[in-house]
């Protein structure tokens, strides 16, 4: 009987074989078929479903901003109105850059915009938060701020998303899709700034600050500028000038007018300019690097628009005084979140660099200006 069977047997399994090849040959052509027609439509359907749960973190990253910004201003401002409809208001609010296409002059267009942009946020904030103090107007305003700016970029992708969808636009479906991934790393780095600024702590970008704190803790903080203060310090039987902006509210002032109206009023009192100016502030790192490490270089060392930079390089150039660096190095997360325990010891490290850079630079009766610059929240 077996050697019967065998030979139908085999001729059955022989067809259902072919049978079963045919079908996958059939199915993988109609696959490479549907693919040429639906898979881009594919693909961007993809992206799109990844790009929304993106857009559904931002949101919650942009309403939890907007929450404690609304409570934190009740709590400590207590307006005797609901301040949610103005605070909706401030978090709309944005800056219009002048117009570049004659770049004579355009520094000073900038300063003057930035001027009337700070003193209407600050009119604002006091008219939120009627009973605060000045620096928990600073520190309100920080906290707006940071609302605000989480604010714009859920707006900002949530338009692009919203284009890209509508016109089918696959290239900037693609585009948008490849850059969420730093998108939601910085919109995230926001939350802690929420809640350094909500709660006055020093931050990351502080560091520069707190450096000038410590090279004169004990002695008496003069104004100069607007949000500017300076202290007299004695290192290596060298002058010391140190700069930094008003705390401990949040605040960077205006470094490049104290600058100029210090060397200033030294050429007027003793026809003396200063032999060194040193700049400190935190840097942001590259990937790989280690928080809180220090580097030196030479130039102004400060971030911004590029109007406090101008002003420092132009006197700088004027009395032709040497311009050193000292940096302090942290990511954009650290900068704006409480101060870390790497970032403190880095601090520490600065102070011994800015030691070793004035006694190789200078010599004995040499005046030395020092700048911290940075976010003063939390910084006497």
């Amino acid at each position: 009987m077996v050697l019967v069977e065998m030979p139908l047997l085999s001729g059955l399994f022989g067809e259902q074989s072919n049978i079963l090849t045919w079908i996958i040959q059939v199915f993988f052509l109609v696959f490479i078929f549907a693919y040429i027609f639906y898979g881009q439509r594919l693909q961007m359907a993809l992206w799109a479903r990844d790009i929304e749960r993106s857009l559904y973190k931002l949101k919650a990253l942009r309403d939890k901003a907007r929450e404690i910004s609304i409570s934190t201003v009740k709590e400590l401002g207590k307006p005797e109105v609901d301040p949610t409809s103005r605070i909706d208001q401030f978090l709309e609010r944005f800056f219009i850059e002048p117009v570049n296409l004659d770049p004579a002059g355009i520094v000073w267009k900038l300063d003057h915009l930035l001027n009337v942009r700070d003193l209407s946020m600050k009119d604002e904030v006091r008219r939120l938060a009627p009973n605060a103090d000045e620096s928990t107007i600073n520190n309100l305003e920080n906290l707006l701020e940071a609302a605000m700016d989480l604010n714009f970029v859920y707006r900002y992708i949530r338009h692009y998303y919203l284009l890209s969808k509508r016109t089918k636009s696959y290239l900037l479906l693609a585009q948008l899709q490849m850059i969420m991934p730093i998108i939601l790393e910085q919109a995230s780095a926001f939350e802690g700034a929420i809640q350094a600024f909500s709660k006055g702590q020093p931050i990351g970008d502080g560091a520069g600050a707190l450096v000038a704190n410590k090279l004169v803790r004990g002695r008496e903080w003069k104004k100069i500028e607007k949000d500017m203060v300076f202290a007299e310090t004695n290192i290596d039987s060298r002058k010391v000038y140190v700069l930094k902006a008003e705390g401990p509210g949040g605040n960077v002032g205006k470094p490049g007018d104290a600058i100029t109206t210090l060397i200033e009023n030294l050429k007027s009192s003793d026809s003396s300019k200063p032999s060194l100016i040193i700049m400190v502030d935190a840097a942001l790192k590259f990937e790989g690097e280690k928080t809180g490490d220090v580097a030196e270089g030479i130039g102004a060392a400060i971030g911004g628009i590029g109007v406090e930079r101008f002003k420092i390089e132009e006197v700088a150039n004027k009395y032709k005084i040497p311009l050193f660096a000292v940096v302090i190095k942290e990511s954009l997360r650290e900068a704006i979140s409480p101060m870390k325990k790497e970032i403190y010891e880095g601090v520490e490290k600065a102070l011994e660099r800015i030691k070793r850079i004035i006694n190789e630079n200078t010599k004995e009766g040499d005046i030395v200006i020092i700048a911290g610059i940075g976010n003063t929240i939390g910084i006497a």
